[in-house]
Protein backbone atom coordinates (compact mmCIF):
# COMPACT_ATOMS: atom_id res chain seq x y z
CA UNK A 1 0.00 0.00 0.00
CA UNK A 2 1.36 3.44 -0.32
CA UNK A 3 0.49 7.05 1.06
CA UNK A 4 -2.12 7.85 -1.15
CA UNK A 5 -4.22 5.13 -0.40
CA UNK A 6 -3.90 6.04 3.09
CA UNK A 7 -4.88 9.71 2.69
CA UNK A 8 -7.78 8.01 0.63
CA UNK A 9 -8.87 6.04 2.90
CA UNK A 10 -8.65 8.26 6.11
CA UNK A 11 -10.52 11.39 3.38
CA UNK A 12 -13.08 8.94 2.79
CA UNK A 13 -13.85 8.06 6.91
CA UNK A 14 -13.36 12.25 7.98
CA UNK A 15 -16.39 12.84 5.01
CA UNK A 16 -18.60 9.55 5.35
CA UNK A 17 -18.71 9.94 1.44
CA UNK A 18 -16.59 8.66 -1.54
CA UNK A 19 -17.99 11.83 -3.59
CA UNK A 20 -17.23 14.65 -1.16
CA UNK A 21 -13.54 12.85 -0.53
CA UNK A 22 -13.12 12.98 -4.13
CA UNK A 23 -14.11 16.17 -4.05
CA UNK A 24 -11.83 17.30 -1.15
CA UNK A 25 -8.77 15.47 -2.56
CA UNK A 26 -9.58 16.75 -6.22
CA UNK A 27 -10.06 13.63 -7.72
CA UNK A 28 -12.71 11.94 -9.69
CA UNK A 29 -14.81 9.62 -7.42
CA UNK A 30 -13.45 6.54 -9.74
CA UNK A 31 -10.00 7.44 -8.93
CA UNK A 32 -11.34 7.27 -5.36
CA UNK A 33 -12.53 3.89 -5.72
CA UNK A 34 -10.33 2.49 -7.28
CA UNK A 35 -7.79 3.75 -5.06
CA UNK A 36 -9.91 1.87 -2.09
CA UNK A 37 -10.46 -1.54 -4.25
CA UNK A 38 -6.78 -1.58 -4.25
CA UNK A 39 -6.09 -1.05 -0.62
CA UNK A 40 -9.03 -3.91 0.41
CA UNK A 41 -7.51 -6.25 -2.45
CA UNK A 42 -3.76 -5.72 -0.31
CA UNK A 43 -5.16 -5.89 3.15
CA UNK A 44 -8.17 -8.56 1.95
CA UNK A 45 -10.68 -7.64 3.67
CA UNK A 46 -14.04 -5.15 2.96
CA UNK A 47 -13.16 -1.56 4.31
CA UNK A 48 -16.30 0.21 3.68
CA UNK A 49 -19.98 -0.53 3.54
CA UNK A 50 -21.56 1.69 1.25
CA UNK A 51 -25.10 2.90 0.80
CA UNK A 52 -27.44 5.49 -0.39
CA UNK A 53 -26.22 7.85 2.73
CA UNK A 54 -22.42 7.66 2.10
CA UNK A 55 -19.72 5.24 3.21
CA UNK A 56 -19.87 3.82 6.70
CA UNK A 57 -16.39 1.66 8.10
CA UNK A 58 -16.28 -2.06 8.48
CA UNK A 59 -15.12 -3.77 11.93
CA UNK A 60 -12.00 -4.16 10.03
CA UNK A 61 -12.02 -0.90 8.49
CA UNK A 62 -11.90 0.49 12.27
CA UNK A 63 -9.66 -1.61 12.87
CA UNK A 64 -7.31 -0.06 10.15
CA UNK A 65 -7.90 3.41 10.79
CA UNK A 66 -5.55 3.88 13.37
CA UNK A 67 -2.62 2.47 10.79
CA UNK A 68 -3.71 4.61 7.73
CA UNK A 69 -3.21 7.59 10.94
CA UNK A 70 0.31 6.01 11.40
CA UNK A 71 1.29 5.85 7.93
CA UNK A 72 0.22 9.79 6.98
CA UNK A 73 1.45 10.67 10.42
CA UNK A 74 4.61 9.26 9.78
CA UNK A 75 5.01 10.52 6.25
CA UNK A 76 3.97 14.19 6.77
CA UNK A 77 6.42 14.21 10.19
CA UNK A 78 9.39 12.75 7.41
CA UNK A 79 8.33 15.83 5.33
CA UNK A 80 8.65 18.18 8.19
CA UNK A 81 11.51 17.26 10.09
CA UNK A 82 14.11 16.09 7.38
CA UNK A 83 14.26 19.71 6.33
CA UNK A 84 14.85 20.90 9.70
CA UNK A 85 18.04 22.41 10.83
CA UNK A 86 19.76 19.88 13.52
CA UNK A 87 19.30 21.70 16.68
CA UNK A 88 15.41 20.93 16.13
CA UNK A 89 14.64 17.43 17.32
CA UNK A 90 11.06 17.24 16.05
CA UNK A 91 7.81 19.24 14.93
CA UNK A 92 4.26 20.15 16.29
CA UNK A 93 1.81 21.28 14.18
CA UNK A 94 -1.46 22.83 16.03
CA UNK A 95 -4.66 24.61 14.41
CA UNK A 96 -7.03 26.78 15.47
CA UNK A 97 -10.16 28.99 15.61
CA UNK A 98 -9.04 31.85 14.68
CA UNK A 99 -10.84 33.92 17.79
CA UNK A 100 -8.40 31.07 19.88
CA UNK A 101 -5.70 32.53 17.84
CA UNK A 102 -6.33 35.63 19.44
CA UNK A 103 -3.78 36.35 22.51
CA UNK A 104 -4.63 32.24 23.83
CA UNK A 105 -2.34 30.27 21.30
CA UNK A 106 0.23 33.19 20.37
CA UNK A 107 1.07 33.12 24.52
CA UNK A 108 1.04 29.17 24.23
CA UNK A 109 3.54 29.71 21.15
CA UNK A 110 5.39 31.71 23.42
CA UNK A 111 5.62 28.99 26.40
CA UNK A 112 6.37 26.11 23.86
CA UNK A 113 9.29 28.67 22.90
CA UNK A 114 11.07 29.28 26.02
CA UNK A 115 10.67 25.36 27.26
CA UNK A 116 11.36 23.87 24.41
CA UNK A 117 12.90 25.63 21.62
CA UNK A 118 14.58 22.99 20.27
CA UNK A 119 10.54 21.70 18.59
CA UNK A 120 9.28 23.58 15.63
CA UNK A 121 5.84 24.81 15.28
CA UNK A 122 3.48 25.08 12.87
CA UNK A 123 0.53 26.88 13.37
CA UNK A 124 -2.88 27.00 11.27
CA UNK A 125 -6.52 28.65 11.41
CA UNK A 126 -8.96 26.57 10.29
CA UNK A 127 -12.87 26.04 11.04
CA UNK A 128 -14.13 22.74 12.75
CA UNK A 129 -14.91 21.01 10.04
CA UNK A 130 -11.86 21.11 8.67
CA UNK A 131 -9.87 20.85 11.95
CA UNK A 132 -11.53 17.58 12.53
CA UNK A 133 -10.96 16.45 9.14
CA UNK A 134 -7.15 17.70 9.52
CA UNK A 135 -7.17 15.03 13.29
CA UNK A 136 -8.82 12.11 11.08
CA UNK A 137 -6.37 12.61 8.68
CA UNK A 138 -3.53 12.52 11.33
CA UNK A 139 -2.00 15.66 9.82
CA UNK A 140 -2.26 17.79 12.68
CA UNK A 141 -1.40 17.22 16.46
CA UNK A 142 -3.59 19.23 18.29
CA UNK A 143 -6.70 21.28 17.67
CA UNK A 144 -8.98 24.23 19.32
CA UNK A 145 -12.14 24.12 18.67
CA UNK A 146 -15.39 25.48 20.04
CA UNK A 147 -17.79 22.77 18.28
CA UNK A 148 -15.82 19.84 18.08
CA UNK A 149 -17.35 16.08 16.65
CA UNK A 150 -16.29 13.00 18.18
CA UNK A 151 -14.42 10.21 16.33
CA UNK A 152 -12.45 7.08 17.47
CA UNK A 153 -9.12 7.38 18.36
CA UNK A 154 -9.20 11.04 19.17
CA UNK A 155 -9.87 12.27 22.73
CA UNK A 156 -11.75 15.66 23.24
CA UNK A 157 -10.94 17.74 26.27
CA UNK A 158 -12.47 20.76 27.55
CA UNK A 159 -9.85 23.49 27.97
CA UNK A 160 -12.09 26.69 29.53
CA UNK A 161 -15.19 28.83 28.87
CA UNK A 162 -15.48 31.94 27.11
CA UNK A 163 -17.70 34.08 28.44
CA UNK A 164 -19.44 36.01 25.16
CA UNK A 165 -20.26 39.21 25.83
CA UNK A 166 -22.37 42.15 24.04
CA UNK A 167 -19.91 45.25 22.60
CA UNK A 168 -20.37 48.05 21.05
CA UNK A 169 -19.47 51.01 18.83
CA UNK A 170 -21.00 53.68 21.09
CA UNK A 171 -21.45 53.85 24.92
CA UNK A 172 -25.31 54.26 25.27
CA UNK A 173 -26.07 51.44 23.81
CA UNK A 174 -28.62 48.87 25.75
CA UNK A 175 -29.76 46.26 23.23
CA UNK A 176 -29.09 45.31 19.92
CA UNK A 177 -29.67 47.95 16.99
CA UNK A 178 -30.20 48.41 13.32
CA UNK A 179 -26.60 47.82 12.73
CA UNK A 180 -26.00 44.69 14.88
CA UNK A 181 -24.14 41.91 13.72
CA UNK A 182 -24.92 38.29 14.29
CA UNK A 183 -21.99 36.01 14.78
CA UNK A 184 -22.39 32.70 14.37
CA UNK A 185 -20.94 31.27 17.51
CA UNK A 186 -22.59 27.76 17.08
CA UNK A 187 -25.88 25.93 18.05
CA UNK A 188 -25.98 26.64 21.44
CA UNK A 189 -25.11 30.50 21.11
CA UNK A 190 -27.99 30.53 18.51
CA UNK A 191 -30.42 28.73 21.13
CA UNK A 192 -29.80 31.17 24.39
CA UNK A 193 -29.66 34.44 22.03
CA UNK A 194 -33.36 33.25 20.50
CA UNK A 195 -34.07 33.11 24.05
CA UNK A 196 -32.95 36.14 25.00
CA UNK A 197 -34.33 38.16 22.02
CA UNK A 198 -37.04 36.50 20.62
CA UNK A 199 -38.64 39.56 18.75
CA UNK A 200 -35.62 40.50 16.86
CA UNK A 201 -35.67 41.10 13.46
CA UNK A 202 -32.86 38.59 11.47
CA UNK A 203 -30.35 40.61 11.79
CA UNK A 204 -28.58 42.74 8.34
CA UNK A 205 -25.30 41.64 8.82
CA UNK A 206 -24.24 38.17 9.94
CA UNK A 207 -20.80 36.76 10.39
CA UNK A 208 -18.76 33.38 10.63
CA UNK A 209 -16.01 34.80 12.69
CA UNK A 210 -16.08 37.25 15.67
CA UNK A 211 -12.69 38.84 14.22
CA UNK A 212 -14.79 39.95 11.02
CA UNK A 213 -17.72 41.22 13.20
CA UNK A 214 -14.97 43.54 14.99
CA UNK A 215 -13.60 44.49 11.75
CA UNK A 216 -17.24 45.83 10.96
CA UNK A 217 -18.21 47.81 14.15
CA UNK A 218 -14.71 49.55 13.88
CA UNK A 219 -15.17 50.57 10.71
CA UNK A 220 -18.76 51.30 10.20
CA UNK A 221 -20.27 51.26 14.06
CA UNK A 222 -22.80 48.73 15.65
CA UNK A 223 -22.57 46.07 18.02
CA UNK A 224 -21.92 42.17 18.11
CA UNK A 225 -21.26 39.30 20.81
CA UNK A 226 -17.37 38.51 21.64
CA UNK A 227 -15.58 36.60 23.84
CA UNK A 228 -14.61 38.76 26.88
CA UNK A 229 -10.91 38.01 26.33
CA UNK A 230 -11.11 39.48 23.07
CA UNK A 231 -13.05 42.65 23.71
CA UNK A 232 -11.21 43.41 26.39
CA UNK A 233 -8.18 45.49 24.53
CA UNK A 234 -10.48 46.91 22.40
CA UNK A 235 -12.58 48.06 25.50
CA UNK A 236 -9.78 49.42 27.36
CA UNK A 237 -8.47 51.53 24.60
CA UNK A 238 -12.16 53.44 24.73
CA UNK A 239 -12.61 51.46 20.76
CA UNK A 240 -15.56 49.20 22.03
CA UNK A 241 -17.91 49.51 25.18
CA UNK A 242 -19.60 46.88 26.93
CA UNK A 243 -23.29 47.24 26.45
CA UNK A 244 -25.37 47.23 30.04
CA UNK A 245 -27.50 44.97 31.28
CA UNK A 246 -26.87 42.93 27.90
CA UNK A 247 -26.90 38.95 28.84
CA UNK A 248 -23.59 36.92 28.75
CA UNK A 249 -23.53 32.99 27.60
CA UNK A 250 -20.81 30.53 28.05
CA UNK A 251 -18.50 29.35 24.93
CA UNK A 252 -16.67 26.59 25.61
CA UNK A 253 -13.04 25.73 24.10
CA UNK A 254 -11.81 22.40 23.47
CA UNK A 255 -8.56 20.85 22.46
CA UNK A 256 -8.58 17.88 20.17
CA UNK A 257 -5.91 15.17 20.12
CA UNK A 258 -5.06 11.82 19.22
CA UNK A 259 -5.46 9.07 21.59
CA UNK A 260 -1.99 7.08 21.05
CA UNK A 261 0.44 9.49 18.94
CA UNK A 262 4.35 8.52 18.77
CA UNK A 263 4.80 12.27 18.95
CA UNK A 264 7.91 12.86 21.52
CA UNK A 265 6.40 16.50 22.23
CA UNK A 266 2.62 16.02 22.31
CA UNK A 267 1.90 15.76 25.92
CA UNK A 268 4.67 18.99 26.64
CA UNK A 269 2.24 20.88 24.15
CA UNK A 270 -0.63 19.97 25.88
CA UNK A 271 0.57 20.85 29.36
CA UNK A 272 1.26 23.97 28.63
CA UNK A 273 -2.43 24.29 27.26
CA UNK A 274 -3.57 23.35 29.97
CA UNK A 275 -1.58 25.80 32.35
CA UNK A 276 -2.41 28.56 30.31
CA UNK A 277 -6.22 28.00 30.17
CA UNK A 278 -5.96 28.27 34.25
CA UNK A 279 -5.08 31.75 33.37
CA UNK A 280 -7.94 32.53 31.28
CA UNK A 281 -11.22 34.22 32.90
Amino acid sequence: MDIEQARTFLAITAHGSFLEAAGQLHLTQSTVSARVQRLEEELGTRLFIRNRSGASLTHSGRRFLQHAKRLVLTAEQARHDVGLPSRYRATIRIGGRIALWESFLPQWVGWMRRTADDIAIRSEIGFEEDLMRRMIEGTLDVALMYTPTHSPGLIVEHLFDETLVLVSSRPDDVKPGDDYIYVEWGPNFYAQHQQHYPDLERPPQIVNIGWLGIQLILSNGGSCFLPARMAEPFISAGHLFRVAGSPEYTHPAYMVYPRETDSPVQEQALQGLRELSRQVG
